[in-house]
């Protein structure tokens, strides 16, 4: 499990899965892991590193990171988290220069020397170099610091056989979900304008409000079902089909839907249809996809995708909840697995929500208000 925090907040927001069984034997294996645990390699962060067992083993459980320099409440809320996963011993690491590094390790050292957890080391990384604030032999830990192997080593090949990458910065990660510009995105406003425009046709002519309501939740249902299916096997939607399936997952039961579908079996093609949904939806259609590509990126340990994501949710429509709902499990250091033990089945919605009304297309039909107001 692996957690980051957002700078708006200062606050650590978690990311949870089962971490690889990378082969870590010595301080730099460490350092060498921690750029592919959270996705990108840090800088001006304070990096906990959470082990399972007893010293001198054992085994990589959970990783959290916050911005330096250290906001309120800081590490108050970690211990609990650690006690919870099972966390027996921690690796306390800060990157940046002294100045702004060793305040915030002072905070944690003194924490975890009040626990129950034990402090196998606290370091400081910069420029290559790392020092530790818990040895003081010379032999060991020169005062100059030790140089150690940023990419090319074994623990980097391990991570990479694991899947796992490590891009330069989190600034390149929040790119990863920029907008698509240029012919792409004139191509997808165009046919936007023009989904939306026959949809509003059809609900102009409609007579039978119940009916309509019922065919278009089913068909949006089925819609999204196509479009995991497509990613699964290395399709890829069509700007139509990006349009109408935006429009669907403005309704909060197709939306629903599409997030009790996001399993184990299933986080890799929902993790590629929604990031690909998020950057190529118009911005005021982006809320849901971006909200569904925040839980399944936090379902699969990738907290810092997951907070960018729901980020951007949030920037759009601050009031949307589930973004919000999700943000806040998020900053509270929550693992998934405690929503997704409480999330119902595509049934269990059914029996709970009964037939589809008209009342359940009004967010969708809002959308389609703004959209007209918008192109006049």
């Amino acid at each position: 499990m692996t957690t980051d925090n957002q700078p708006p907040s200062g606050r650590p927001v978690p990311r949870s899965a089962p971490q690889p069984r990378l082969l870590l034997g010595s301080t730099e294996d460490i350092l060498g892991a921690v750029p592919y645990l959270l996705g990108f390699h840090p800088a001006e962060s304070l990096i906990v590193i959470g082990l399972e067992g007893e010293p001198p083993k054992g085994r990589l459980h959970l990783t959290v990171r916050w911005d330096l320099p250290l906001a309120a409440p800081g590490l108050g809320q970690i211990i609990p988290l650690f006690r919870n996963e099972g966390i027996t011993q921690v690796v306390v690491i800060g990157y940046g220069p002294g100045p702004l590094v060793t305040p915030a390790v002072d905070v944690a050292i003194a924490l975890f020397r009040q626990s129950d957890l034990t402090l196998v080391d606290a370091l400081r990384v910069e420029d290559g170099r790392y020092w530790s604030y818990i040895c003081s032999r010379t032999d060991c830990c020169p005062g100059d610091g030790t140089p150690y192997e940023q990419e090319a080593n074994a623990i980097a090949a391990q991570a990479i056989v694991h899947g796992l990458v490590a891009l330069p910065d989190r600034e390149t990660l929040e790119r990863s979900l920029d907008p698509v510009d240029g012919p792409a995105r004139a191509a997808m406003r165009e046919v936007t304008a023009r989904v939306t425009e026959e949809l509003r046709g059809r609900l102009t002519g409609c007579e039978d409000d119940e009916g309509f309501a019922a065919e278009f939740v089913a068909d949006g249902m089925a819609r999204v079902r196509g479009a995991i299916g497509a990613y699964a096997s290395g399709g890829r939607l069509d700007d139509e089909q990006v349009a109408r399936l935006g429009l669907d997952l403005a309704v909060i039961r197709i939306r629903d839907e599409a997030w009790t579908l996001i399993t184990d079996d299933t986080d890799d093609a929902h993790l590629r249809l929604w990031q690909d949904l998020t950057r190529r939806l118009e911005p005021r259609f982006v809320p849901p996809a971006a909200s569904l590509l925040g839980m399944a990126a936090w379902r699969q340990g990738d907290a810092a995708l997951a907070g960018i994501a729901l980020t951007r949710a949030c920037e759009i429509a601050p009031d949307y909840s589930m973004a919000n709902l999700l943000m806040h499990a998020l900053r509270h250091l929550l693992p998934p697995h405690v929503l997704k033990e409480r999330m119902p089945s595509p049934e269990e919605l059914d029996q709970e929500m009964g037939s589809p009304t008209m009342a359940w297309l009004l967010p969708m039909i809002s959308l389609l208000e703004e959209t007209a107001i918008m192109a006049e």
